[in-house]
């Protein structure tokens, strides 16, 4: 009898490898042996906290660049935006600028002196230095100059006070106290030796009287006031403008003796006063009548036109047993047929 061995070893069959589905996008393979509904509420979670990141960089971004250091110590890199107008962003990708436009470049001083024109008011002087408004302007002021000079020239002639005499027997004196301190602008222009004082103590003889007061008052006429032989007179600047002839000054006592010799005496110079005021009051009667009878004849005029305007017209109608009648009054007229 053989002795029994030892049967070689079974080999056994592989065993079946499950084979698992690929994972879902998002699902790690922890999540494998989760159920839908946790699977469900991940994927939520995971849209959220993308929702949350993305406002925050859109917030930083809004906010500007970070200067906080990062980890390693340095400036955290930013994305310019589109609409950034910083001068370190290229023009292709700058979009349209909202800001303040650029000032202009400066100039520079090597260039020189810059004068801005203004072409649309330049005006040709066809090679003239002053256009035809400025050389109206620059007669205008040298004429008003020269009228001021002139006149001050006129003044300044009867200013020059003459000299004083040691012997004063030479010296002339006052006709009414003697003193030897005359105003020597009355004598040298109206001839008339008197001091100040005197002047003010006989206003009746010494004031002075304007040209319009000599017309007014004394009736004298203007050639009459502006012959210097017979009614010497003083020159003053004329208080209204510089430009105006110099105002005249007369004296009173050689206008009075000049108005007694013209109409002979203060009683003649009252007639013809008179006389005057006579006239003007006919002249002013005239007139007043003149605009009367203006007045009375349109008015006469104005009811002639009324009384026509309101004259009845006949409006007569077409001929009827050879009589026609008015339309409007009824009024009767025969007519002869033909």
């Amino acid at each position: 009898m053989s002795r029994p061995s030892t049967p070689p070893p079974r080999v056994a069959a592989p065993a079946a490898v499950p084979i698992t589905p690929p994972p879902r996008p998002g699902v790690t393979e922890r999540n494998v042996a989760l159920t839908p509904e946790q699977v469900k509420q991940v994927e939520i979670n995971r849209l959220k906290a993308k929702a949350r990141l993305k406002k925050s960089e859109r917030q930083r971004s809004e906010a500007g660049p970070s200067t906080t250091p990062n980890s390693n110590n340095k400036r955290p890199l930013t994305v310019t935006p589109w609409n950034s107008t910083s001068p370190t962003v290229p023009s292709k990708f700058q979009g349209p600028s909202t800001s303040k436009p650029e000032a202009p470049l400066p100039r520079d001083s090597w260039l020189g002196t810059y004068y801005e024109y203004d072409l649309s008011k330049m005006v040709n002087t066809k090679g003239g230095f002053l256009t035809e408004a400025e050389k109206g302007e620059a007669e205008k002021a040298q004429e008003t100059r020269r009228k001021e000079l002139e006149r001050e020239r006129e003044r300044m002639k009867q200013n020059f006070d003459p000299p004083v005499f040691m012997n004063a027997s030479k010296n002339p004196r006052c006709e009414q106290c003697g003193t030897i301190d005359i105003d020597h602008q009355y004598n040298k222009v109206y001839g008339v030796r008197v001091c100040a004082q005197c002047k003010d103590k006989f206003p009746e003889l010494y004031s002075l009287l304007t040209k319009t007061e000599c017309k007014a008052d004394y009736l004298l006429t203007d050639s009459e006031l502006r012959d210097e032989t017979a009614m010497p007179h003083l020159l003053k600047a004329n208080p209204h403008s510089a430009t105006y002839n110099n105002m005249m000054l007369f004296l009173r006592k050689q206008v009075e003796a000049f108005a007694w010799e013209k109409w002979g005496g203060p009683k003649g110079l009252d007639a013809e006063w008179a006389r005057r005021e006579e006239g003007k009051k006919a002249k002013r009667g005239k007139k007043f009548e003149e605009k009367l009878r203006e007045l009375r004849r349109r008015t006469r005029g104005n009811v002639w036109q009324k009384r026509k305007d309101q004259e009845h017209k006949h409006v007569f109608g077409l001929v009827v047993e050879g009589e026609q009648r008015c339309e409007e009054c009824g009024f009767k007229v025969e007519v002869e047929e033909l």
